[in-house]
């Protein structure tokens, strides 16, 4: 986890950010913060989260292949480049289509 008040500014490529393993989901946390936090996933494909809800608002961006989310009973189908706002304590749940990868910025609120 970076620590913004002693993280050294660098350049990073999203798509390197983290590597897939077969079989799973996983995960590395970029910003963990009281505010909120960034958060790099891989999914091998098949792989997902099931059903949940969270507290805070959450925004999926989504850095190669494609996955299909599900919020509140809604599918939304999301490829590279595209993203995604998943409301505060509404049940959502995703799949990998492919491979793919994903920035999740959770913002908290007060």
């Amino acid at each position: 986890m970076t620590n913004p008040k002693t993280a050294v500014a660098q350049i990073m490529k999203l798509k390197d950010l983290i590597a897939y393993q077969s079989g799973a989901v996983v995960s590395k946390t970029l910003v963990g913060e009281e505010g909120g936090t960034v958060t790099a996933f891989a999914f091998d494909e098949g792989q997902g989260l099931s059903e949940h809800t969270a507290p805070y608002a959450a925004l999926v961006i989504v850095i190669e292949g494609q996955v299909d989310i599900k919020i509140t009973g809604e599918s939304f189908h999301l490829s590279e480049g595209e993203m995604i706002i998943m409301p505060a304590n509404k049940p959502h749940a995703l799949k990998a289509v492919t491979k793919f990868k994903m920035i999740l910025i959770m913002v908290k609120s007060r």
